[in-house]
Order: C-alpha cells, then sequence, then structure tokens
C-alpha cells in the first residue's frame, strides 16, 4: 500500500486557525490508523529540521530541506516537496498545495479571497486567486470543512462540486486543556460580566458591529474582551472607536483561552462570512453561549445551539448578550444546548472521514456517515 505523505509546511509558521485544523486532524488520524493493523506508513514531510508534531504513535516527521535560505517558500513547497512524496499520497491541509504531483489531495477551507477581497492584501488575494484553480484541477480531490465552503469553490470556478468532499471540524481539543483558573482574576475580570471575541481586523470578521454594540449604555456593566495579536490602535488606525469597555487580552497560550472561555457571559462570532466557524465551537463545548452572525457556515456548523445577531445591527447584539447577561435559566438553557450540539464535532470524526475519503480499510463508516445536528430552521 502506497505511503501517506501529510504537507508539513505548516509547522514552520505561525500558528492559525487553519495549522490548528491540520494539526488535529493528522493527529486523530494517527490515532485511528494506530488501530489498524494494515494501515499504510503515515510521513510528515517539512522543510525546516526544528519542525516537530507532537503526539504522534506512528507518523514520522521527516526534513526535507531545500534551498538553503529559502526552504520555507513556494520553491519547497511546489519542487522538493511533491518530489519527496512521489511514491505516495500527497495530502495538503492548509489551503495550498503543489500542482504537480499526480495523486495530490488538497483540503481549501473557504473561498474568502473572492467573498470578502478587502480582508486580504493585493498580493495575498492575486496569489490564491491564481493558485487555487490549479490546484482545484490538478489535484485528485479537493476537501473542505463545510457545505457551504463547498458551494462557493463551485461558485468561484476553484472545483467542480462532484470532485469536493466535505469533512467538518472537530472542537474537542479544547477539552485536553486544563483552564487557567486565576487568568480571569488577573485580568481584572469578573466570572459572566464579559463577552469573549477575537481580536482580528479583517473585514469579515466585522469586530467593528461588537465595538458599537459596547457603545450603547446598556452594555456599561458589561466588558468586551479581545483575545489576539490586533490592539486597541490597530482598530483605531480603521477609523473604528474603541469604548471604555473593551479589554484586549493581547496573545494567549490555551489555557488561559479555556479559562476565559469557562468565564464569559458569551463568546461572539460576527463574521460576515466563515468556512467553517471553529471558534464558536470551541466555546460551545466547554459550555460558553455562542451569538453568531447568520452567515457563510455559522447556521450550518451551529444550528439552533447558538443565539444570532444580524452582522451590522449593534442593537442586536446588545439585546443577546443581556438576554444571557440577565437571565441565569436562560444562560444555562444555552450553555446545555451549546454542549450538546457542539460535542458531535470531534477529531476522531473527521479522521474517520479523512480514512474513507482515502480508501482506507479501517471500521469508520457508520461513525463517519453518522448526520450531524440538525440545521435551525429557516
Amino acid at each position: 500500500m502506497k505511503p501517506l505523505y501529510f504537507n508539513g509546511r505548516f509547522l514552520t509558521a505561525a500558528p492559525t486557525g487553519v495549522h490548528r485544523v491540520a494539526e488535529e486532524l493528522i493527529q486523530a488520524t494517527d490515532r485511528l490508523l494506530a488501530t489498524q493493523p494494515d494501515a499504510p506508513e503515515t510521513i510528515i514531510l517539512t522543510p525546516a529540521t526544528e519542525a516537530k508534531a507532537a503526539s504522534l504513535t506512528r507518523t514520522r516527521v521527516v526534513h526535507t530541506p531545500f534551498l538553503s535560505g529559502i526552504a520555507k517558500n513556494i520553491p519547497w513547497a511546489h519542487f522538493a516537496l511533491p518530489w519527496s512524496a512521489r511514491k505516495g499520497r500527497l495530502i495538503s491541509l492548509c489551503n495550498l498545495g503543489p500542482v504537480f504531483h499526480a495523486d495530490a489531495i488538497t483540503m481549501i477551507h473557504d473561498a474568502q479571497v473572492y467573498l470578502t477581497p478587502d480582508s486580504y492584501s493585493r498580493g495575498f488575494r492575486l496569489w490564491y486567486r491564481f493558485l487555487l484553480p490549479l490546484i482545484g484541477k490538478t489535484s485528485r480531490r479537493i476537501l473542505t470543512v463545510s457545505e457551504f465552503s463547498r458551494q462557493q469553490l463551485v461558485r468561484f470556478g476553484v472545483a467542480t462540486a462532484d470532485r469536493i468532499d466535505v469533512i467538518h471540524n472537530g472542537c474537542d481539543h479544547v477539552l485536553a486543556h486544563e483552564p487557567d483558573s486565576t487568568f480571569v482574576a488577573a485580568s481584572g475580570l469578573k466570572k459572566g460580566r464579559y463577552v469573549l471575541a477575537l481580536a482580528n481586523t479583517q473585514a469579515h470578521k466585522n469586530i467593528a458591529v461588537l465595538l458599537k454594540a459596547f457603545s450603547d449604555p446598556r452594555l456599561a456593566d458589561m466588558t468586551l474582551v479581545l483575545f489576539g495579536a490586533a490592539k486597541r490602535e490597530d482598530f483605531e488606525r480603521l477609523g473604528m472607536t474603541v469604548p471604555a469597555n473593551i479589554h484586549f487580552a493581547g496573545r494567549i497560550n490555551d489555557a488561559q483561552l479555556t479559562g476565559l472561555i469557562a468565564g464569559a457571559c458569551a463568546f461572539a462570532c460576527p463574521s460576515t462570512t466563515e468556512g467553517f466557524g471553529l471558534p464558536p465551537l470551541e466555546a460551545m463545548i466547554l459550555g460558553c453561549p455562542a451569538i453568531v452572525a447568520p452567515c457563510g457556515a455559522l447556521p450550518e456548523v451551529c444550528g439552533d445551539a447558538a443565539l444570532t445577531a444580524a452582522a451590522h445591527d449593534p442593537d442586536e447584539w446588545v439585546d443577546q448578550i443581556r438576554a444571557l447577561a440577565d437571565d441565569a435559566g436562560f444562560s444555562a438553557q444555552m450553555r446545555a444546548r451549546g454542549r450538546t450540539h457542539a460535542a458531535a464535532f470531534t477529531w476522531d470524526r473527521a479522521a474517520r472521514k479523512l480514512a474513507l475519503l482515502l480508501g482506507l480499510k479501517v471500521d469508520a463508516r457508520e461513525e463517519a456517515e453518522r448526520p450531524y445536528p440538525p440545521v435551525a430552521a429557516e
């Protein structure tokens, strides 16, 4: 049986949500194949010797440096990588992969460079719009993370519908992290009196609507906690007014994030489009209610287990936050509903679906094909 090669370029880059998906899916696949005596050899190819992948039982990490000094760039991905994987199947899980490989499978998470071009630099847009259709044509199969993304990739001509398969993300990785119970108090926050969201200035993340909502006097007793790289001045530079009740937590580790989620009144995701929408699910499985905009894949992923507020209506966000903050019974109901819903999205299940799509002989079909929770009615 031909070996499976994973594109490990993500191991040398700064962590992102897409990289998290690759890491968790590879680890879950490794766990699954470790139980199968006839499973193929699995190898992660990386361009740098310092790259490491944690929690692997049978998958090897192999370093394949190329053209010293630019090893992490395009030449490695399009020449060294496919050559090193020439005797097997090459799986790339972070949007891009080589176009010169006869048996490549590539996961393209979304069509955001088409849907929301203002979220990206001109160079980034041009590169992705040039490369994605090539990958769509040359890859044996395209994977994506939601039916919504599948439809958009078809719409923009990246690949035809019959060549795209959907593997939903898991969210249960957050359960492995012990919450930092001291981080909330150390940050000057009060449990249940703050809302959590990403500190991200990309246009489609739409944090502006939350800034407007928290400038409303009705939320004067609440705090919006933004975690991630973006700072106050980054939002102000874009012309946004940042009210006084905004707390920037900065970059935080997994234990600090789970601690924040555990103490939050809600997690807010006002995105105007998402290819999947992993952060709301991560919050829900930890028992934090989610409020999302009914856009992109968010209705598909969150169903009726999350509250919704219109993407550009600050008043609706205020109303939903107050509903959770002021009614303990309703908040408890949404916490329980979110936990139950999010529990269906596991990485082991995603790995079983991947194994089926790869044609591997594993005991996977019943779990992989069991329906996900239904989408909320229109």
